[in-house]
C-alpha cells in the first residue's frame, strides 16, 4: 500500500464517523442558520457525510463559485476551517531549506535491465535515507494521457476530498481524508486542476520547488484554500502496452515488478490491489499522501507518468521508533491513542490521515530527507521507512509494493506489532519466509553458482529468519508435547491460517480445539486455555517439517549464521516468539536441545479425531466462518489463505469477544507497550544492519 490508501480498519472508520458525527452536532448547536443543511449532511453514510459541492474541489480568493453559496457548503466551510494550531509553528518556514536531499541515482541502461537488482545494489547505501530518487535511462513513448484515455476506453475514476489544514490531533479535532468527491475522466480531472492552478498562480508553468513548498506548508496553516481532491488507489496502471513503448517492456513496468523471481511477493497466488498490482495516484495542487509506513514495512517504487512535481520527505527504517515516539509525545493528544507506547502512535499511524511539518521532527533530532520527484523519475521507499508528500499541480504516478530476501526481518517486526495490537495481518509472513527459505536450499545444492554481494546479503536474512522461526516451532512443539497440552497429531494441510488469540498467521504448525473452531498458534501456554469445547487439543504439523528442520540446521553450519541467531536469542523479545520468552531457563535441564527428536505420543481416547485423516480436507472439517461476534473464527479458504486478503481485511479486536469463552489473552495484553517496541525495534534493526553489511562481504 502506497501514499495512502483508502482503506480503514473497522473501528477506525467507527470513530471516525463518531467524530464527524459529534462535529456536526456542535455546528448545529452554534448555528441557526443552514440547519436543513447539517441535518441533509448527517443523514449521509461513510466518507459521502462531508461531500463538497465546489466544481474544482478548492475555494481560492474570489473565486464565484465558492463553497459558501450554499447552507450545506456553509457548514462545511466550518468544517474545513484552519485556525493555528500552537505545536506547529509555521510562522518561519526557513526550516524547509535545512531537509537534505536523499540520494539521487542515474542508472545506466545496462544496469537498469533488473530492477530488483539494481535494488538491491543500492540497498545499503540508500536504505539508511529511507527514500531514494532513480532516474531513469528510459523513456516511455506512449504518454500515460494517451494509455489512459485510448488504451483504456472509458477510464474513470472517483477522488477524495483532503481537508487543508492542520489538527489538534484531540478526540475532537482530527483530519480525515476519505471524503468522497466526484467523478472524472482522466482529461476533466486534468482540465480542472490546471484551472485552478492557473487561477492561483496565473501562470501555467511550473514554479520552483522551494516555493512551492513553502507555499504549501503556509497554505495548510493558514491559507484561503480549504480542500483540495486527490484519486488516491485508482486501481490500474498507465504503462503502456504497446511492444513499442521501451519502458513498458522494461521490467521496471510496475504492472510486472512485484512478481519478478526475485520479489518474494511473486509466491502469493493471489493478486493484492496496491501491493502486488499497482494503482495510480492522480493528484492537483496540494494534494498530499499523510505520514505513513507501508503495509508490513514492504519496499514501494512510485514512479511519475505526466504532470507537475512531487515533493516527498522521508525517514529512515532505522528512526521509525523515534519518529513514532515523537508523534506520540508531540502530535497527538492522549485521548486518542489505543494503546501504550509508541504502538499508540503506530496504530493511529495506520489510519494515514495525520500530516504535519517534518520541522517538528527536526526539532527533536529525527533524521528526515526529502525528494523532488519529476516525470521520468521513481521513487523507492524502504522497510519501515515513514514517508509523506503532496503534489505541486496536476499530475499522475503509480506505485506498488515488493519485497526481497532482506526485508524479512523487518517484516517480521511489523507481524510482531499487528498481533500486538491484534490485528488481522495482510501477508502471510511464516508462508512466504519458509517457501523462500526452502527455494534458497534447493537453489544451494546445485554447483556453479556465481551470487553477488548483494544475494549474499539477502541469503544471511533470509537464512538467519527462517532459522529463528524454526527453532521457535520446534522448541514450542517440544514444550506441547512434553506437557501433553495435546492429545494428538493430525496434518496440516492447510497453508495458512489466523490464531484465534493474538492474530499470528501460522503457516507450519498450530493447535485446534476438539471441534476446529479455535486455531490457537504455539506462542500461548495452551494447558492454560479454557476452550468452550473441552480440553482435547490437536497439533496440526505441515508433513514436510521435518525437511524445513533439516534446511534450517544446514543453514546453521554457517558459523556467521548460527552466531546471529544466538546474539538475538538473548532478547528478551524475539520476533517470531512473542509473547513467549526467546528462552527457556529449563531447557537444559528438561533435555530440551536444538533440532532433537520429538516423540509423538497418540491419546487412545481421541482416536476418533484422527479416523477421519484419510478423507478430503474439505470434509475432514466442518464449513468454517470467521465470526468475531460469538468468538468463533473459522476456517474458509479466504481466511485460512492470506493470499486471498485484501487490504481492509481488518477485524475487530478480540476484546470485544465473550471473555469466558476463551481465557488466555491476559500473557498478551499485560505487556509493558513501550519495553516491548524499544527491545523488539533496536534488536531488528541490528539485525537489518547486519544483513545489510553482508552485501559488503567478499564471496
Amino acid at each position: 500500500m502506497v501514499e495512502g490508501r483508502a482503506c480503514l480498519p473497522k473501528e477506525v472508520r467507527n470513530g471516525l464517523e463518531l467524530l464527524k458525527r459529534k462535529r456536526l452536532q456542535r455546528i448545529k448547536s452554534e448555528t441557526l442558520s443552514g440547519t436543513s443543511g447539517v441535518t441533509n449532511m448527517m443523514a449521509r453514510s461513510g466518507g459521502d457525510a462531508l461531500r463538497v459541492s465546489a466544481s474544482c474541489g478548492m475555494r481560492l480568493q474570489g473565486n464565484a463559485e465558492s463553497f459558501s453559496r450554499s447552507n450545506v457548503a456553509s457548514s462545511e466551510k466550518t468544517i474545513f476551517s484552519k485556525r493555528k494550531v500552537d505545536k506547529f509553528d509555521t510562522s518561519d518556514l526557513e526550516w524547509t531549506d535545512k531537509i537534505p536531499e536523499c540520494p539521487v541515482y542515474c542508472p545506466t541502461k545496462e544496469e537498469f535491465e533488473d530492477p530488483l537488482v539494481y535494488l538491491q545494489k543500492i540497498a545499503p547505501e540508500a536504505s539508511r535515507y529511507g527514500i531514494c530518487k532513480i532516474i531513469s535511462p528510459l523513456s516511455a513513448t506512449v504518454p500515460a494521457g494517451v494509455v489512459l484515455m485510448k488504451e483504456k476506453v472509458g477510464f474513470k475514476f472517483t477522488t477524495r476530498i483532503q481537508p487543508l489544514r492542520l489538527a489538534e490531533w484531540d478526540t475532537d479535532d482530527r483530519v480525515t481524508f476519505f471524503m468522497s468527491g466526484r467523478n472524472y475522466t482522466f482529461r476533466d480531472f486534468e482540465k480542472m486542476a490546471n484551472k485552478v492552478f492557473a487561477q492561483r498562480y496565473f501562470s501555467a508553468g511550473c514554479l520552483p520547488a522551494t516555493y512551492m513548498e513553502k507555499e504549501f506548508w503556509h497554505e495548510i496553516a493558514c491559507g484561503k484554500t480549504e480542500s483540495v481532491e486527490y484519486a488516491c488507489d485508482v486501481e490500474g496502471s498507465a504503462f503502456s502496452s504497446s511492444p513499442s513503448d521501451p519502458l513498458g517492456t522494461s521490467k521496471w513496468n510496475l504492472k510486472k515488478l512485484s512478481r519478478l523471481p526475485m520479489s518474494i511477493l511473486h509466491l502469493l497466488e493471489t493478486a493484492i490491489p496496491g501491493v502486488t498490482d499497482p494503482m495510480l495516484y492522480i493528484g492537483m495542487l496540494f494534494s498530499m499522501f499523510a505520514w505513513h509506513v507501508e503495509d508490513h514495512y514492504l519496499y514501494s517504487i512510485n514512479y511519475h507518468h505526466c504532470g507537475a512535481s512531487k515533493t516527498w520527505y522521508g525517514i529512515p527504517g532505522h528512526a521509525a521508533l523515534k519518529f513514532e515516539k515523537v508523534v506520540k509525545e508531540h502530535v497527538y493528544t492522549k485521548d486518542i491513542l489505543s494503546a501504550d507506547g509508541e504502538d499508540g502512535a503506530f496504530d493511529v499511524l495506520l489510519g494515514k490521515t495525520t500530516l504535519f511539518p517534518p520541522n517538528i521532527l527536526l526539532e527533536h533530532d529525527v533524521p528526515v530527507y526529502k525528494a523532488v520527484q519529476k516525470p521520468g523519475e521513481f521513487v523507492i521507499t524502504f522497510p519501515r521507512a515513514y514517508h509523506a508528500g503532496f503534489s505541486h499541480g496536476f499530475n499522475c504516478g503509480e506505485a506498488v509494493n515488493f519485497a526481497i530476501g532482506d526485508w524479512f526481518p523487518l517484516g517480521a517486526v511489523a507481524s510482531l506489532q499487528y498481533a500486538h495490537l491484534n490485528r488481522v495481518p495482510l501477508l502471510p509472513h511464516e508462508e512466504l519466509l519458509c517457501k523462500e527459505a526452502m527455494h534458497l536450499n534447493t537453489s544451494l545444492e546445485l554447483e556453479d553458482l556465481d551470487f553477488s554481494p548483494a544475494d549474499l546479503a539477502s541469503h544471511y536474512c533470509i537464512k538467519v529468519s527462517f532459522v529463528k522461526l524454526i527453532r521457535f516451532l520446534h522448541r514450542a512443539r517440544w514444550s506441547v508435547m512434553k506437557s501433553r497440552a495435546c492429545t494428538s497429531v493430525s496434518p496440516n494441510y492447510y497453508r495458512t491460517i489466523i490464531c484465534t488469540l493474538c492474530k499470528r498467521d501460522c503457516y507450519v504448525a498450530f493447535v485446534n480445539c476438539s471441534c476446529y473452531s479455535h486455531p490457537i498458534c504455539l506462542r500461548h501456554d495452551i494447558k492454560s486455555l479454557d476452550f468452550p469445547c473441552g480440553s482435547h487439543h490437536v497439533l496440526f504439523l505441515r508433513d514436510d517439517v521435518g525437511e524445513m528442520e533439516a534446511a534450517a540446521e544446514k543453514f546453521e553450519h554457517d558459523d556467521a549464521i548460527s552466531k546471529e541467531v544466538e546474539r538475538q536469542a538473548e532478547n528478551v523479545y524475539d520476533l517470531y516468539s512473542y509473547p513467549m520468552s526467546s528462552k527457556s531457563q529449563t531447557d537444559v535441564e528438561d533435555g530440551y536441545f536444538p533440532y532433537c527428536d520429538i516423540n509423538v505420543v497418540l491419546n487412545p481416547e481421541i482416536a476418533a479425531i484422527t479416523t477421519n485423516m484419510g478423507q478430503p480436507v474439505e470434509d475432514r472439517h466442518p464449513p468454517m466462518r470467521h465470526n468475531t461476534g460469538n468468538f468463533r473464527p473459522e476456517l474458509t479458504d479466504a481466511f485460512s489463505s492470506f493470499a486471498t486478503s485484501t487490504l481492509c481485511s481488518f477485524v475487530e479486536q478480540v476484546g470485544s469477544s465473550p471473555k469466558n469463552q476463551v481465557q488466555g489473552l491476559a500473557n498478551l495484553g499485560n505487556t509493558n507497550g513501550k519495553r516491548f517496541s524499544e527491545e523488539v525495534s533496536e534488536n531488528t534493526y541490528e539485525s537489518s544492519v547486519s544483513c545489510l553489511s553482508h552485501a559488503n562481504c567478499p564471496g
